[in-house]
């Protein structure tokens, strides 16, 4: 499996990760437009969905959600629990409390 060096560029993930760092700052739609995902195709969004996707179940839960900086690297921080239930909110198209690969890549391709 590809690591998200191989599909992202270092240097955008850090600079994302710095204009996000401040707590209640986080802009999933600006996050993504920042590390490029807004611009990469459906299969390779969908490929960083596989890597943020820590227990593989298909889904990205709340829990996983929290913790989806830390998936662009080592150096992002923990969202707050209103970032999170704002990201859960605005991916979750379904519903069922969690986001499924489809609704992620939707949300990157959205706007």
């Amino acid at each position: 499996m590809a690591a998200m060096k191989d599909l992202l560029k270092e240097d955008d993930i850090r600079k994302a990760l710095e204009a996000f760092k401040a707590a209640d700052s986080f802009d999933h739609q600006k996050f993504f437009v920042m590390v490029g995902l807004k611009a990469m195709s459906a299969e390779n969004v969908k490929q960083v969905f596989n890597l943020l996707d820590v227990d593989a179940s298909g889904y990205i839960e709340e829990e996983e959600l929290k913790f989806v900086l830390k998936g662009f690297s080592s150096e992002g921080r923990d969202l707050t629990d209103k970032e999170t239930r704002s990201f859960l909110e605005a991916a979750d198209k379904d519903g069922d409390g969690k986001i499924g690969i489809d609704e992620f890549e939707a949300l990157v391709h959205q706007g």
